[in-house]
């Protein structure tokens, strides 16, 4: 089997399929996708796997926390030894700057988190004995992922180092500090680090850069802002967390963040409020049209049923409805439930 294996948020399995099989369509590239409810995973069978890679790149995948390009699919493994067959596997296939042995986030799967820890320890020294596997980290070759989905079941796989989700599990472990207003701070937070990468966040984010965060309230979202020093303007008619206001860097407003807009043009526009999806695009593209940010980051809440069509309808709506070129992405973040995290900019 060859093509590409990668997880998601459980229950999101449907729309992770549905936009892999659309994405390779779109790149004249045979396949069809393959997922099981509440698995963590989809399977995207196809003729080329590294051809399927390169044009379905992880940064542009939605419902994908990590893409990975299949080497093997095995079934049946001995728990007595389940390294011979997946040496003989690998075969001449190249050697690996790395080794992550892993499994769905799943409610099937967490189970075998202590399989996934024992068997690294177990592996890697056969696989550097064989030389398919350096003796220290380097992001120059493949990452090899060992995926194991039951005892006897895994998958072998590779990743791109620059080309696909540098957390195991595609899982960023961020802390909620004692001072965060909210959870929704960890939303914002990874969505800076899984939507920008470290050039961008240093360009980006400036100290002084001016901010507006739409339906600000406790202020988790303006909190992370303040972090990074920017100067903010706050709009909801809730309250704001007092240590927040006084960090000096935000003038809370108490106006409908849906309907406000800003005297002059800011850096940056954030917005999580609750409204309907195609609203919320729509809105954004007018701060877009107007001119009246550079860069925006917002969340689009899903419906239940019909998810990928309502994602790919929103995205399109905001970029066609905006009137700029711009460079957007999106992701469903491990700290989303049933939304997405956009990033936008203009080119």
């Amino acid at each position: 089997m060859t093509g590409l294996i990668c997880y998601c948020r459980q229950g999101f399995e449907p729309e992770l399929a549905a936009e892999l099989t659309e994405r390779a369509a779109l790149a004249s590239l045979p396949g069809y996708a393959k997922a099981g409810r509440n698995d963590g995973y989809a399977v995207l069978v196809g003729e080329d796997g590294e051809a399927l890679q390169r044009a379905l790149s992880w940064r542009d995948l939605i419902f994908a926390r990590q893409s990975l390009r299949m080497i093997a699919e095995l079934r049946g493994l001995d728990p007595k030894d389940r390294i011979t067959p997946m040496l003989e596997a690998l075969g001449g296939g190249g050697r690996f700057g790395d080794l992550w042995v892993e499994h769905p986030d799943s409610d099937v799967a967490k189970p075998l988190a202590g399989l996934a820890r024992s068997f690294g320890n177990a592996l890697r020294p056969a696989l550097r004995k064989r030389g398919l596997l350096t003796d220290k980290e380097n992001l120059r070759l493949p990452r090899l992922h060992v995926v194991f989905v039951d005892g006897d079941h895994a998958f072998l796989a590779s990743s791109v180092p620059g080309d696909s989700a540098p957390w195991p599990l595609g899982i960023p472990r961020l802390k909620l500090l004692p001072d965060a207003p909210s959870r929704s701070a960890l939303k914002l937070e990874e969505a800076l680090l899984s939507l920008l990468d470290a050039e961008e966040r240093s360009a980006l984010l400036k100290p002084g850069m001016t901010a507006a965060d739409l339906g600000a309230a406790p202020g988790g979202w303006t909190w992370v802002l303040t972090r990074h020093h920017l100067r903010v303007t706050s709009v909801d008619n809730g309250p704001l967390r007092q240590h927040v206001m006084d960090t000096g860097l935000v003038e809370h407003l108490r106006a409908d963040g849906f309907h406000w807009k800003p005297a002059q043009r800011l850096d940056w526009m954030v917005c999580d409020m609750v409204e309907q999806p195609r609203r919320v695009a729509e809105r954004m593209a007018t701060w877009f049209r107007e001119g009246w940010c550079r860069h925006a980051i917002f969340n689009l809440k899903l419906p239940m049923k019909k998810r990928w069509d309502e994602t790919r309808l929103c995205l399109d709506l905001f970029e066609e409805q905006s009137g700029k070129s711009l460079t957007v992405r999106a992701k469903q973040l491990y700290h989303d439930r049933e939304e997405i995290t956009v990033f936008a900019t203009s080119r």
